[in-house]
């Protein structure tokens, strides 16, 4: 019998430590502490979806378990890291937090602890959306992980770290995985495509790490779809297509036209999109990446940059900015997406061109105590 397709996502999951992208802080901490057999109790990683959570904890689990181990660089033969690595090892633990969050499975867990391994030299519990856990749960949990069994090791993944109890928390070495840079993400989707044999222009890949948001997994379910959908050949045209998105060209003419007050040509614009079935949410928040550009552009440049087509300040700038973030929520939320996006729009031009009070009114005192004294001013002196 064929075996079935297997998604990128999954056919692409990093296997060892050198092939997770972007959290070589936590990589570098991890391969130290085993080496230096300094291996804490309780791991707690912290991070956006698909930034490596689960994955990296699998590799931390096939590290400590291999033969011979702990390994920071475990033998891809062992048949009991790829028993980890696909999820049948009996020693390793993967336990859904959402859907085993009351006190009864946190008490069977703990009666569990107490056996020895039967494979490796470690039982690993990973749970993932710990914070999922009951408050009951989590005051069950505490107990083991004050004084675990010496063959036990917990790993906890979250995406809200703020909803896990202090308590928790104070007992684990936290790990925050980062949003992954998007020039990271749109290198690993090039490799992927070489090997799978997919040819892909570098707009086309910039557009989808652009939609993932840091997130890996995010930016390799894109692509899948967009294979789906052109065959072996993707270029950027289809991604915008597909996804609404706004491209990169249309973006600068809108950044353009808001410096510069050009209000008819916002209003050409958002009629296209809007005839194009484009997302407005999605260009609010790339016009918003094109006006930081231009930000630090200025910062660099001594306070002002004429990148937007007139030369603008760091003030000017950040007004702008701050109006745009202003309408995030109206957006999102409002009843109808294109007015509000034009208001946004409107009103990010009215501020990055008005002068603020307390600029003009510093300007206004450096004038006057530069003005020569009159009569009546000298007579009182």
């Amino acid at each position: 019998m064929s075996q079935g397709y297997q998604v990128i996502a999954r056919k692409w999951r990093p296997q060892k430590f050198d092939e997770v992208v972007g959290q070589d802080h936590v990589v570098r901490t991890l391969k130290n502490a085993i080496e230096q057999n300094r291996i804490a109790h309780a791991y707690l990683f912290v991070g956006p979806r698909g930034t490596g959570k689960t994955t990296t904890a699998r590799i931390f689990a096939k590290c400590l378990n291999c033969e011979g181990g702990p390994l920071s660089e475990p033998p891809e033969d062992s048949e009991i890291c790829k028993a980890i690595m696909a999820g049948t090892c009996m020693d390793v633990l993967e336990i859904d937090g959402a859907s085993n969050n009351g006190v009864e499975q946190v008490r069977a867990l703990r009666d569990d602890a107490q056996y020895a391994p039967s494979q490796g030299k470690f039982k690993v519990y990973i749970i993932d959306e710990v914070h999922m856990l009951s408050t009951g749960a989590f005051n069950a949990l505490l107990k083991i992980l004050e004084e675990p069994p010496e063959h036990v090791k917990f790993v906890f993944a979250t995406t809200e770290a703020h909803k896990v109890l202090p308590t928790i928390v104070s007992r684990c070495q936290r790990f925050d995985l980062k949003p992954i840079p998007e020039d990271l993400i749109r290198e690993r989707l090039a490799l992927i495509c070489k090997t799978e044999g997919i040819e892909a222009d570098e707009d086309a890949l910039k557009a989808v790490a652009r939609l993932a948001d840091g997130g890996m997994r995010d930016s390799q379910s894109i692509l899948d779809q967009m294979i789906a959908f052109c065959g072996t050949k993707i270029t950027e045209p289809d991604v915008l297509q597909v996804y609404g998105l706004v491209s990169g060209e249309h973006i600068n003419e809108l950044a353009t036209s808001i410096a510069t007050g050009n209000h008819p040509r916002l209003l050409e614009l958002s009629d296209q999109f809007d005839a194009s079935g484009q997302d407005f949410y999605r260009a609010l928040v790339d016009l918003q990446a094109r006006v930081r550009q231009a930000l630090l552009e200025a910062v660099r440049g001594g306070g002002k940059t004429t990148s937007l087509g007139e030369e603008l300040s760091t003030e000017s700038l950040t007004r702008l900015l701050d109006s745009l973030r202003q309408s995030e929520s109206g957006l999102k939320f409002g009843l109808s997406e294109k007015v509000n996006f034009e208001v946004a729009l409107l009103k990010a031009s009215e501020e990055c061109r008005a002068r603020a009070i307390d600029g003009l009114i510093r300007e206004l005192s450096s004038i006057a105590e530069n003005l020569p004294e009159t009569a009546d001013e000298k007579k009182n002196d």
